[in-house]
């Protein structure tokens, strides 16, 4: 199934996005999903005032919960000692 027939404009979604001026820095983020201004027919993901394509580049979740745990598996909670996030 394509990406974009999973989602529909209006929806709100969360993903774990870096900083783009810290890489060692990321959090979960609420997007919206949207038209594409960019590309008819296409979906794009809202966030900060900017327009991504949605695609399978990015780890998109339907609620916070699941992009917390999402978060955790693969940064871990900031006291474990392998902490990257």
């Amino acid at each position: 199934m394509n990406i974009n027939e999973t989602y529909q404009p209006g929806e709100i979604v969360y993903i774990i996005i870096r900083n783009p001026h810290a890489q060692d820095v990321a959090h979960v983020q609420q997007a919206a999903v949207v038209e594409n201004p960019d590309q008819e027919g296409e979906l794009a993901l809202f966030i900060h005032e900017t327009y991504f394509p949605l695609t399978e580049e990015f780890a998109v979740y339907k609620t916070a919960e699941e992009a917390e745990e999402a978060y955790e598996i693969a940064f871990g909670l900031p006291e474990d000692e392998n902490y990257y996030g």
